[in-house]
């Protein structure tokens, strides 16, 4: 029995995960995700896509500059910009598992396409679905933005720096 308990030691061992996306800008939706995955993984890299053909309303670094102070609280996560084809990140950050959410079974077509492609440039990373808690299964960047710039209050959707920094985008 000793020995089979020592074979098995390295299963508790865990993985680094990466959750990419653009983030534009991060919603508790995303914080969410972010701190569900870090109970699972020794270290989730959050990805910031730089994205320039979505035409992102803030910079990548001021993506990256948000989503670390909301983030702030969570121990075991690093936040990091990229412009390279995911796949390839992936490989160079040493990981192994993507991150990825489902907010409604309308995401799951796209989510699986992606996965699916992702699994056939590299067969030897993962990805792993979460859904983010109920209070934020509806809530997207996208809704969020158009909110905020037709003056809504987003303060139930977003981080407080977050709200801050659309206003201010949006001249409000």
């Amino acid at each position: 029995m000793r020995a089979q308990l020592h074979r098995n030691a390295n299963l508790s061992a865990r993985n680094t995960a990466i959750y990419p996306g653009t983030f534009d800008p991060v919603t508790h939706g995303h914080a969410d995700l972010v701190k569900r995955a870090a109970r699972v993984f020794d270290t989730v890299i959050v990805a910031i896509a730089e994205s320039p053909n979505k035409q992102p309303l803030f910079s990548l670094e001021h993506r990256i500059a948000m989503t670390e102070r909301v983030l702030a609280d969570v121990d075991n996560i690093q936040v990091v910009g990229f412009d390279t084809l995911l796949i390839e990140f992936v490989r160079e950050m040493g990981a192994r598992v993507l991150v990825r959410g489902l907010r409604a079974v309308s995401d799951f077509e796209y989510e699986f396409q992606l996965a699916s492609m992702n699994r056939h440039l590299n067969p030897d990373i993962e990805t792993m679905f979460l859904t983010p808690d109920d209070r934020y299964s509806f809530v997207s960047s996208s809704l969020v933005k158009e909110i905020a710039r037709l003056g809504g209050d987003v303060s139930g959707f977003v981080h407080d720096d977050v709200r801050a920094a659309l206003r201010e985008k949006y001249g409000l």
